[in-house]
């Protein structure tokens, strides 16, 4: 793969370019202080290599750590009690900020999965908070929304072993993405027990979904409010100018 003094790829003069302005080393070059291997490579005229740098320029910064614009941050509430939905909202509220778009109720099933433990006849609402937030809490919001669960149930009196399920998530530009701690092949590990899952994907100015997504995250109810959500976030960057630059 690799010649004495010079490196055998199509690519070469790119590479080259890139390492003439990085000073890179060339694994088995001749002098591993500096890139005088790369001036074995004839460049055909002073425009090749105007557009050879101008490329490289960009190879060596696709590396760079770049601003991660925030993000809207929601919470899926499920349960079968008025009460319990109330008192989410108020927590939310209390420690996220204060509710700027509300789905309305949508009927849940999951296929009879929850009925054991929380009951027949739930609904989920999805509530985003005012507060923008960086995404790279997520770990921490499911972890935040469980210790909530537990409080609730233990202050409650209903008869249910899990009377209200908090399901945490953000908002892109480009994505919906919840948190869980249930592993599958197409989610990602977090820390602390905990996945990510992109649930929905805007495409062609419309949310799509995917063989994994929820049918509940499939109605134009959640459509509606990932759009006022995702109109929300675009206003705040235009206002702050937090745009992710493009190197």
């Amino acid at each position: 793969m690799y010649e004495k003094g010079r490196c055998r790829s199509p690519w070469n003069d790119v590479y080259g370019a890139a390492a003439l302005r990085s000073k890179t080393k060339c694994i088995g070059g001749q002098d591993e202080t500096t890139s005088s291997w790369l001036l074995s490579t004839p460049l055909s005229n002073s425009n090749s290599l105007t557009s050879l740098e101008r490329f490289a320029e960009e190879v060596t910064s696709m590396s760079a750590i770049r601003f991660v614009e925030p993000v809207v941050r929601f919470c899926a509430v499920i349960t079968r009690h008025k009460d319990a939905r109330k008192w989410a909202i108020a927590r939310l509220a209390e420690q996220w900020g204060q509710a700027t778009v509300c789905s309305v109720e949508i009927p849940f099933e999951a296929g009879g999965y929850y009925t054991p433990s929380m009951g027949s006849g739930l609904h989920k609402s999805l509530i985003a908070v005012a507060d923008f937030a960086d995404p790279g809490g997520l770990a921490d919001w499911k972890n935040e929304t469980n210790e909530w669960e537990q409080e609730y149930t233990r202050s409650s009196q209903h008869e249910e072993d899990r009377p209200l399920n908090l399901d945490p998530g953000y908002m892109t530009q480009a994505k919906l993405v919840l948190a869980t701690t249930k592993d599958r092949d197409h989610r990602l590990y977090l820390r602390d027990g905990m996945f990510a899952e992109v649930t929905l994907t805007y495409v062609g100015k419309a949310w799509q979904h995917h063989r994994w997504t929820y049918p509940s995250y499939r109605t134009d109810e959640v459509a509606t409010f990932a759009n006022q959500c995702r109109a929300d976030l675009r206003q705040h960057l235009k206002e702050t100018r937090q745009f992710r630059s493009h190197p």
